[in-house]
């Protein structure tokens, strides 16, 4: 059994497991008190409230709260657990203590079913609510609108956050794809040793870590002396568990992380968290050097929003970089795709773009792997080595791209080609046939600035065990690092996704003439012909033209346009996207018919329960109910495409209902006809029985395109073609405004 790490039991061997979410301690700079509804009662507390109010903590466990606040500041604190908590705090607090009462700030959440109220130093803030906060941001905002590049922006931003709270130090330290990650931006005082451009290593900041800054974006430490304050009791007698303090804003920090900090001469600390698609990207780093420091509540909120805003701005930020680069890459692609709807043989028109196709992702090699014959253009390994090589990387492939700026490490027989292979991009074609584009960079020699050597120091004890301690020295400290190419820009990589689009099209194009030829299809092949034909020829070129030009229109003449002018080029790019759903909702129908089943056993208990999870992950606010009334039988079939039916219709149960609770059964009938009969029983909205034989119908729908959360229409008739191919049949029977039941039979 692994054993819970937390504040009292980590070091630097098991820092990566602690559950920093649970110390069982808080800050001293403020009082923490667990409540259970509906009287608030007071059922868990930090110990110092016999130093800050005078009451020994037995005084006050489970005494309700208005032992030490007036019915109207309960009533604040209440409004606030109605989900009205981020406007509310800080709720300004009269505490009753001894001798008299003191103001705090109150902060308020709910989670995991209780009640935290904090108490932290009141702001003294003549200013309150909205007008104070948007003073303290509209300039920062302003500025923020006014960047063009991402540079600029991360300027800005440790700029305006050290003004608004003083910091010796701010910087921005982002992420690398190793969880490594350097400083790119830095605003100090002039005296202190500069860090920007300083390389830190990934056990810095250990994993734990990480997921909590996705959770709580703000996180403060005063004074990085301090003596972490016990909650009493230990558990909480409500869940018979540590508190847990996700989102507390006094929560105690990890020991390795403040003495880390010691160790780099830092007296206070707060960070930002900075996201990028959900995915935390950076850190707006505060250090303060000189003393001790508390930031009231409402400037830190404020720091907390800029952050927010900031992450925002990261993507398009990062667009504007190197945009000439850009542009020249897209018009190599332009190029390439033009060349590739005009031939008839795909390995050759690649062949004969070599020149073209490596300077695509910028590479210096490129290896063309097609059912089986390989083409090597540049510098290369050889071909034994590339089929090797294959053979290792296609299991690292998610998502049709895979690359590395440093393949020996994860490949160690590319030691011996390292002079023209230390960098790999590959683009998966397809799985099934194992056709790939492989393209390689040499070597590059490059020197690393660390801020301290980022190997952890060591010590061997009497006993002959090995102790581990937090770096001491952040000096910088140079590192050559070999076995390394250039990183393969996010530009570079986007390129060669685009890429496997072209070669679809052409594929899809050789198809369709093939198909027309052979009068002899069966129906899913003519739906694919009629599809590659209209998806080649006559939508998706013009269409990707008709999006990237209004694309570079909307960058390159904002400015000039007006309003109207913006909103139509804005209105044009959503139609060219809608259309390219349409059209890969198409393609998806079309490999219906032709791809093979990987049949295998369902145990369709545990599948039903995944789809269920997911759901109810991704529509939170929606109450629904699913009935399972007798356990479901294990079948044999493709796991993907019989999951696909289930949550297509599951969905479409949750989708077209108004009502609360969302009723949803799912069960097996044995019929005469079938040993099992699934179906899947609403409360929705129902359908009219005019419509009952046109649901089915490919883009046919019964609503208004924008309602029910739009759609392309297609999904029914997927689930149709799934059941098809498993030799089963679906129908429905439906009640208008009662609900409907779907059912179907799948032939194992």
């Amino acid at each position: 059994m692994n054993e819970t790490v937390t504040a009292t039991n980590v070091d630097l061997t098991n820092c990566d497991r602690e559950q920093i979410e649970i110390p069982g301690s808080i800050q001293p700079h403020g009082i923490l008190l667990s409540l259970q509804e509906p009287d608030l009662k007071i059922v868990q507390l930090s110990r110092n409230v016999e130093n800050l109010l005078g009451f020994l903590p037995d005084e006050l466990l489970g005494k309700p709260l208005d032992y030490l606040l007036n019915s109207e500041q309960i009533e604040a604190v209440r409004q606030g657990l109605s989900g009205n908590f981020e406007s509310l705090n800080p709720i300004p607090l009269s505490v009753q203590s001894r001798p008299q009462a003191q103001l705090f700030d109150g902060i308020v959440h709910y989670y995991q079913g209780l009640v935290i109220l904090e108490l932290e130093p009141p702001s003294h803030q003549d200013d309150e609510g909205f007008p104070y906060f948007y003073r303290l941001t509209k300039r920062t905002i302003t500025l923020f609108q006014q960047a063009q590049t991402l540079p600029e922006l991360c300027s800005i931003i440790v700029g305006e956050i050290r003004q608004l709270t003083g910091f010796d130090r701010v910087m921005i330290y982002k992420f690398n794809e190793d969880d490594s990650g350097h400083v790119i931006a830095e605003d100090k005082l002039e005296e202190l040793e500069p860090y920007l451009g300083l390389h830190y290593p990934a056990t810095d900041i250990p994993l734990p870590a990480r997921k909590l800054y996705k959770l709580n974006y703000l996180r403060l430490i005063p004074d990085v002396n301090y003596q972490s304050v016990a909650l009493i009791p230990e558990n909480n007698p409500l869940t018979q568990k540590p508190l847990d303090l996700s989102f507390s804003v006094l929560r105690s920090v990890s020991p390795i992380h403040m003495e880390y900090l010691k160790n780099m001469g830092v007296k206070a600390a707060m960070s930002i968290s900075l996201l990028k698609e959900n995915k935390l990207w950076g850190l707006v780093a505060c250090h303060h050097e000189s003393s001790a420091k508390y930031v009231p509540y409402e400037i830190r909120t404020a720091c907390e929003f800029l952050g927010q805003v900031m992450s925002l701005q990261i993507i398009s930020k990062e667009q504007n970089d190197n945009l000439d680069y850009k542009i020249y890459l897209k018009n190599i692609q332009s190029q390439i795709t033009s060349s590739l709807s005009s031939s008839d043989d795909l390995l050759n028109v690649l062949l004969n773009l070599e020149d073209k196709l490596l300077q695509l992702v910028n590479a210096t090699g490129v290896a063309i792997y097609l059912e089986g014959d390989l083409k090597c253009r540049g510098q290369t390994p050889n071909e034994d080595e590339i089929k090797n090589l294959i053979d290792r990387i296609k299991l690292q492939i998610h998502g049709s791209i895979y690359h590395t700026d440093s393949l020996p490490k994860v490949y160690p027989s590319a030691l011996n080609f390292k002079d023209r292979a230390s960098g790999l991009l590959v683009l998966e074609i397809t799985k099934l046939q194992a056709n790939y584009i492989l393209w390689f960079r040499p070597e590059v020699i490059q020197s690393v600035n660390w801020a301290g050597n980022p190997d952890k120091p060591t010590q061997i004890e009497a006993d002959g065990s090995l102790t581990v301690f937090p770096r001491k020295s952040f000096n910088k400290w140079q590192e050559t690092v070999r076995l390394k190419s250039l990183p393969w820009q996010d530009c570079e990589i986007e390129n060669a996704q685009e890429l496997k689009s072209s070669i679809i099209n052409f594929v899809l194009r050789r198809a369709s003439e093939l198909f027309e030829l052979n009068s002899q299809l069966t129906r899913s092949n003519d739906e694919l012909d009629s599809f590659a034909y209209i998806a080649s020829h006559d939508l998706k070129e013009p269409l990707r033209g008709i999006h990237n030009y209004s694309t570079f229109l909307l960058e390159d003449y904002e400015n000039i346009l007006d309003d109207e002018g913006r909103q139509k080029l804005q209105t044009l790019i959503k139609l060219t996207q809608r259309m390219e759903d349409l059209i890969n909702t198409l393609l998806h129908f079309s490999r219906l018919g032709r791809q093979e089943l990987n049949r295998q056993p369902i145990d369709l208990n545990l599948l039903v329960k995944n789809v269920s999870e997911v759901l109810r992950i991704s529509q939170p606010n929606e109450l629904i109910e699913i009935n399972i009334p007798h356990s479901l039988p294990v079948i044999s079939g493709d796991h993907i495409l019989v999951e696909e039916v289930f949550t297509n219709l599951i969905s479409n149960a949750v989708k077209y209902n108004h009502n609360s609770p969302k009723l949803i059964e799912i069960g097996c009938l044995k019929t005469p006809e079938h040993p099992c009969t699934f179906y899947i029983r609403d409360n929705g909205i129902g359908i009219r029985e005019k419509h009952l034989d046109a649901i089915f119908k490919i883009f046919k729908r019964l609503h208004g395109r924008d309602r029910y959360g739009g759609g392309t229409g297609a999904g029914l008739t997927i689930v149709k073609k799934i059941i098809d191919r498993h030799g089963g049949k679906i129908w429905i029977e439906s009640q208008y405004r009662e609900g409907s039941t779907f059912y179907f039979t799948l032939n194992s």
